[in-house]
């Protein structure tokens, strides 16, 4: 008897034991899930295109030399405003004045060869009358009529000639006069220089290139060349809001408007294919176009060259009802999406709401949320739900 009770102890105490072992083995406490939300804020909204760009004049013209020589005098200086016609420099002019005497007195030769020939016609013609007249009375010989006859021909032709030649004359002269001109080199248009390439004593050849001598360039208003990229530039047409900044004051916006997309990509120019199915797209090398955008600059405040972050805007709206897109379980469609909605025991269901503007951080949420709606982003391990977005409303 007593046997058989120490046997069922044992059994008990096995039977226990085994159970405890189990269920520390078996055991697992119960995940404590921490939900990072956020609720609904109203906040301005846009979706833009971004892209770089570079400032440029709205007009830069290269003022050169269109005479060899050299250059005799400068009278204009780095950042001096210019008016049209107003004098930059001056080129020695000695071998134009030397060209525009000679092509004169050249011409007034031509002028005497034309009183000469004339002179000429008018006694071939009196002496070609006599001739005439005695043949009409059979008192000269037919001979000599022909030699009159033909002695008026060379006069009258030489009369011609000689007209021409002065009208050639007068040509030289009157492009004497212009090269001497030229010698005297005028700005084309009123602007600031930005550029100064030649000095006083430097000998220009305008036969090989067209020497440079200054930039003059308008600045009242500039334009932005911005570098759009292929995938983005469908989307975009002339007359979309835009703007930009600059990297001295990134703070500051000025707002225009896209003026113009340029039909092809700046690598045309260099691209000497011919064949119509050929194109630079099917290399490897990314294709950009061309936005423009004007803006006044009164102040001159914006300069040359100057690097411009540039936005489009595609869409744009104020003061709406915005999630961050980490909110949504996947991108919109057809303009809805799914977002989890955190209740107030911690359970979490999916909700279809409609969406409208996006861009990379926020969505706009036309309906399908109400007020106090907590919206589950992310999960993380804490005391409580979290909204580190800030935008509880």
């Amino acid at each position: 008897m007593n046997k058989k009770i120490i046997q069922y102890f044992i059994l008990a105490f096995a039977i226990i034991a085994a159970a405890v072992v189990a269920y520390r083995y078996t055991r697992h406490d119960k995940p404590n899930i921490q939900y990072v939300t956020a609720q609904v804020s109203y906040q301005d909204i846009e979706s833009t295109v971004e892209a770089v760009g570079t400032i440029r004049a709205a007009d830069l013209v290269s003022v050169g030399a269109q005479v060899n020589g050299q250059i005799k005098s400068m009278h204009v200086a780095l950042g001096d405003h210019v008016r049209k016609g107003q004098l930059i420099a001056e080129i020695d002019s000695q071998p134009q004045i030397y060209a525009l005497d000679t092509a004169r007195a050249q011409l007034q030769s031509a002028v005497a060869a034309v009183h000469s020939s004339e002179a000429s016609l008018v006694q071939a013609r009196l002496a070609l009358g006599r001739q005439k007249e005695l043949a009409e009375h059979d008192a000269g010989a037919h001979a000599d009529l022909e030699t009159a006859q033909a002695a008026f021909d060379v006069a009258r032709a030489n009369v011609e000639t000689s007209h021409a030649q002065m009208k050639v004359a007068q040509v030289n002269v009157d492009t004497a006069r212009v090269t001497l001109g030229y010698t005297r080199i005028v700005a084309p248009s009123d602007g600031e220089v930005v550029a100064v390439l030649a000095v006083e004593g430097q000998t220009v050849n305008a036969n090989q290139t067209t020497p440079n001598l200054v930039k003059i360039a308008r600045l009242d208003t500039i334009q932005v060349k911005a570098q759009i990229s292929e995938a983005d530039v469908v989307r975009l047409r002339p007359g979309l809001p835009a703007y930009f900044t600059i990297l001295g004051d990134p703070s500051h916006r000025y707002e225009t408007t896209l003026k113009a997309i340029e039909p092809a990509p700046d690598s045309i120019m260099t691209d000497t294919t011919t064949s119509p199915t050929t194109t630079s797209s099917a290399t490897n090398t990314a294709i950009y176009y061309n936005g423009r955008l004007d803006m006044p600059n009164p102040d001159h405040r914006l300069r040359i060259s100057m690097t411009a972050q540039v936005s489009v805007v595609l869409a744009r709206a104020r003061h709406v009802a915005v999630l961050p897109v980490a909110a949504l379980t996947a991108p919109p469609r057809d303009g809805r999406a799914m977002v989890r909605v955190l209740a107030a025991d911690g359970t979490v269901t999916s909700r279809m709401v409609r969406t409208g503007i996006a861009n990379d951080t926020v969505v706009q949420i036309v309906s399908g949320l109400g007020a106090g709606d907590r919206i589950v982003v992310g999960q993380s391990s804490g005391a409580g739900p979290r909204d580190p977005y800030g935008m509880a409303g």
